[in-house]
């Protein structure tokens, strides 16, 4: 197929989805949403593949461009597109270990990440939305036909941050850890199940994002920075106390670490005390090389260059107390 004929194919696919429909709320926008959030994150280099994984991006883009171009009151279900758009030609799933029952129905973010590993689109769909020219041509076509009354408020482009980053962020970098927990307190009162889990995986992903960045992107302990011309994160944020105990994912109660310390944080065999000084755990016994943990032994940690975004003395001594095997 010349590449005007592949454009020709898609489009008509593209302007024909499946779609559920409701006699109150009419034909169901999440896949038209969906596609055109994977279209942003390819324009700003965020998807860089014909896989698209699950990621607090991409369900960040789907909320965001949902308040922007919906104006029923369908529920705005991340995981419902995201499978469903499985019965289009151009979509296929992979999943977890290769297995799948497909009398399963899957409705929700926790089943569909522990179901799925990834979704593949058509290389040949993918090339077509690198092209910065049909790429656009597509953009409008999904907005025209699916979105013709508010596809002015899409935003084309390259999108730095959506609404729904900026408030987060601000509320990840700024609230105190007990107006974080009110807050999230109020979620779990006024959201569903499944629209709590969207919540909490979006804002997780902001966390992981965001404070490696107040650490200069290296980690705290032993000051390893890897830095790539593809973007690759390779500092984690820890949670000091997780949140499954803390409900805080505020600054304070995060610290950047390389993977391998991370692990070794998690596990207890490292803490950080309320000085910010490294303590190992007597339980570890491993030989010289140049990457062994007990080297870190008595040195203090990198801080934030804001006092403000240092890690609270008191979560540091929960976990020394809670979880550090002494």
């Amino acid at each position: 197929m010349t590449a005007n004929e592949l454009f020709q194919n898609y489009t008509k696919h593209l302007q024909s989805l499946n779609r559920a429909s409701n006699k109150t709320l009419g034909k169901a926008p999440h896949k038209p949403i969906l596609l055109l959030s994977i279209i942003q994150l390819i324009q700003k280099g965020e998807i860089q593949s014909n896989r698209i994984y699950i990621t607090g991006e991409l369900v960040i883009a789907f909320k965001s461009n949902w308040n922007k171009l919906v104006t029923t009151n369908h529920t705005p279900n991340f995981s419902l597109p995201f499978f469903h758009l499985s019965s289009e030609p151009f979509w296929r799933l992979v999943y977890v270990n290769g297995l799948f029952d497909n009398k399963e129905k899957i409705s929700s973010l926790g089943k569909l990440k522990s179901r799925v590993a990834f979704a593949e689109i058509d290389k040949d769909l993918f090339e077509l939305l690198l092209n910065p020219f049909t790429r656009v041509e597509i953009e409008n076509m999904l907005l025209n036909n699916y979105f013709p009354d508010t596809k002015a408020n899409f935003q084309f482009g390259t999108v730095v941050r959506y609404d729904i980053e900026t408030v987060i962020k601000d509320q990840i970098l700024n609230d105190t850890k007990e107006e974080y927990q009110t807050l999230m307190s109020h979620i779990a009162e006024e959201l569903t199940e499944n629209e709590i889990e969207e919540e909490r995986f979006i804002r997780g992903s902001i966390f992981k994002r965001e404070v490696p960045k107040i650490y200069q992107n290296q980690c705290c302990i032993s000051g390893m920075k890897i830095e790539s011309t593809t973007n690759a994160q390779m500092i984690d944020a820890c949670h000091i106390v997780p949140f499954s105990i803390s409900n805080d994912d505020t600054v304070s109660n995060g610290i950047a670490l390389s993977p391998n310390l991370h692990r070794a944080y998690d596990r207890g065999l490292i803490t950080i005390n309320e000085d910010y000084v490294v303590k190992i755990s007597t339980v570890v016994r491993e030989n010289e090389t140049p990457f062994s943990i007990s080297q870190f032994a008595g040195r203090r940690i990198v801080l934030p260059e804001k006092e403000k975004d240092y890690p609270s003395p008191e979560n540091l001594m929960w976990h020394k107390k809670e979880v550090f095997v002494f």
